[in-house]
């Protein structure tokens, strides 16, 4: 099979057509987001007649990425910060008449949306931090006037759960041995009543409390390896399992919308997997599963539960939306979220377990390019794409990164580490103080499994992620240089002593989880272990080129880490191309930085392995590109 054209960075980096689509709750009306002169804005459109949509934000800078809808069904809140800063400020946007109400209008204050309700559907509880930048005080709006009412001035809690009358519950704090005590609010006043343990603190969570507030619905893994979806009972203290499965975690599903019963339980070991627990939604699903290929995503459903907003996710295709009328059991084809991928020849992606040294299985995702037809002839230059987190996955789904690398001419693997969500609390556990170590021996692991079946060439292997990913790729140029011919790492933390000394302010309710789990960074035992697996404290050993991208107003993985790394490859004489965006934060959102990123490392990857690549052209001139040092080794870089 020839070879498929060249997929422009444009088309998989580009806005999307349509993306994050939800129905309002009465099912009238659908938003999304999509471009509004090249900026990500709010659209909203009849849900009958989605070709009558119309802008109702209008943003011209950085773009709206988060909203939901209010249950006036009249307001839509969503989310901006400034450059990536991660300061959100909280706004109201009347649908009606484009009006917009900023209700949090302070400087340097994250702000989180902690629950809405269609009890009282003008109130909206939020979370803001204004008063002290280390803890969320609990605040109720009203999203109509913009007036408030501080409910519950914070000092202790790092999470608190509210129930459907928007009234805080439940609260948790993280504690000095790792665990988190979880308090309730008896007669006004919060008293402990349960611990998480430290082993179950990642898999254990609250997810909803039931129609009558008398009991709430938790992903638990207290008594089991897995988590499995129980129902607490606020009175007795009792728990009651639901629905389990004993290779991956119950990480949701779906509740109805008035009456809170769970109807779904979702998992994903391989794949995604359903366990339908209400038979009235049966013939819905199996209906469903039968008009298109793909995941299933119920995004949204109406209060009376007739109309569901439904997405089919595939791995070499665009995410098709419909809407689902469940009184007339038909489905209604809305749209897809990028239209200029339907046609083209994208990779598949196959799930495969590795084993690692230790017996784990690493459930991991390889994708070739399309050509190839699912197996290659012969050995392929390849790239390990290291996710995020590191409590974090990766998944089966459309990933344009990986359909990207794989146009461009190698093999793909994602493994997921130990660390990785979903697995069972001691697929997690068993990566407590190895960053660096056994994780790292993971992703080795993986590397030598696609060298064993003839996947990879050994000579032309690459490795890329971002923020844990990036750490990991400055690892594996440091302490495995000669398995890597070449590494690029998107806000990769360079000094585990100073990320974890320069976390945000309002992280300090969870920084003794990191010194847990990572390694503490305020005593003299902790001092010496995170130097040890600092990748900068191992600059002498890299002998292959190193590609740096970092966004300046990052507030988790600060600029500091990036220039730190680059200043010492510097000096050493070693290989290094630093590249800075400016107005990016924690990973890059703008279009036309993301182009140029992608642009830069496309042709340092050709360079260094040998795979094909589009022309740089004109794709840095609208970003906010500065490379700092080494655009010599990147040719066209100029």
């Amino acid at each position: 099979m020839a070879e498929s054209p060249l997929i422009s960075r444009e088309v998989l980096f580009g806005n999307p057509d349509r993306n994050n689509v939800d129905m309002s709750p009465d099912g009238q009306n659908i938003a999304f987001l999509a471009p509004l002169e090249g900026v990500l804005n709010i659209w909203v459109a009849p849900a009958d007649k989605t070709d009558q949509v119309r802008p109702v934000t209008h943003d011209t800078g950085r773009g709206i990425r988060q909203y939901v809808w209010a249950f006036t069904n009249q307001h839509i809140l969503y989310l901006q910060d400034s450059d990536g800063d991660e300061n959100w400020r909280i706004y109201a946007v009347e649908v009606n008449s484009g009006y917009v109400r900023n209700l949090t209008p302070f400087n340097k204050v994250n702000g989180r949306i902690l629950k809405l309700s269609d009890r009282r559907p003008e109130g909206a509880l939020l979370l803001l931090n204004d008063r002290d930048e280390k803890w969320h005080d609990a605040h109720l709006f009203n999203i109509t006037t913009g007036e408030s009412t501080l409910v519950f001035k914070n000092g202790l809690y790092r999470s608190f759960i509210a129930d459907d009358d928007l009234v805080l519950r439940l609260a948790t704090r993280l504690l000095d041995d790792g665990s988190s005590e979880v308090s309730r609010l008896t007669d006004g006043v919060w008293q402990p009543w349960f611990l998480i343990p430290e082993a179950d603190e990642k898999t254990t969570g609250f997810l909803t409390f039931d129609q009558g507030g008398q009991a709430v619905y938790m992903s638990d893994s207290r008594g089991r390896n897995t988590a499995a979806l129980v129902k607490l009972d606020l009175l007795t203290g009792q728990t009651e399992p639901v629905a389990q499965n004993p290779r991956a975690d119950i990480t949701g599903g779906f509740f109805h919308p008035t009456n809170k019963q769970p109807q779904i339980a979702r998992s994903t070991f391989l794949r995604q997997e359903w366990q339908v627990l209400d038979p009235a939604i049966k013939t819905d699903y199996q209906y469903l599963k039968s008009i298109s290929d793909g995941e299933i995503t119920i995004s949204s459903r109406s209060l009376d539960d007739r109309y569901w907003l439904v997405s089919f996710v595939v791995a070499n295709g665009p995410v098709r939306y419909y809407r689902y009328d469940r009184q007339g059991k038909k489905a209604e084809f809305l749209f897809v979220d990028r239209q200029a991928l339907e046609g083209l020849t994208l990779a598949e992606m196959q799930p495969v377990v590795i084993k690692s040294m230790d017996g784990l299985d690493l459930v991991s995702y390889l994708s070739l390019p399309p050509w190839m037809d699912g197996q290659s002839a012969k050995p392929l230059p390849m790239v390990v794409l290291v996710h995020g987190g590191p409590w974090n996955r990766d998944s089966f789904g459309l990933h344009t990164w990986v359909q990207w690398l794989a146009n461009r001419g190698y093999a793909v693997l994602q493994v997921n580490f130990r660390g990785s969500t979903g697995f069972g609390k001691d697929f997690i556990n068993a990566s407590i103080r190895q960053w660096g170590q056994a994780m790292h021996a993971d992703i080795l692991d993986g590397v030598q499994w696609a060298i064993n079946q003839g996947i990879a060439d050994p000579k032309r292997i690459g490795i890329f992620g971002g923020s844990y990913g990036g750490y990991e790729t400055l690892i594996a140029m440091t302490l495995s240089p000669e398995v890597f011919a070449c590494g690029v790492s998107m806000c990769g933390p360079s000094n585990l002593q100073t990320l974890l000394d320069s976390f945000p302010v309002y992280w300090g309710s969870a920084l003794r989880m990191w010194q847990n789990r990572v390694g503490n960074n305020t005593t003299e035992d902790g001092k010496v272990f995170l130097a040890l697996w600092s990748p900068l404290n191992h600059i002498q050993q890299i002998v292959h080129p190193l590609l740096i991208l970092q966004g300046g107003k990052d507030p988790r993985v600060t600029q500091k880490e990036a220039d730190q790394m680059a200043h010492a490859m510097k000096v050493q004489g070693a290989e290094c191309v630093y590249v800075l965006f400016p107005n990016e934060g924690h990973g890059f959102t703008r279009p036309e930085n993301q182009i140029a990123s992608f642009a830069a490392t496309e042709a340092f990857l050709a360079q260094y392995l040998g795979g094909r690549c589009e022309p740089i052209g004109d794709d840095l001139k609208k970003s906010s590109i500065q490379i700092v040092d080494g655009q010599e080794l990147i040719p066209g870089l100029q």
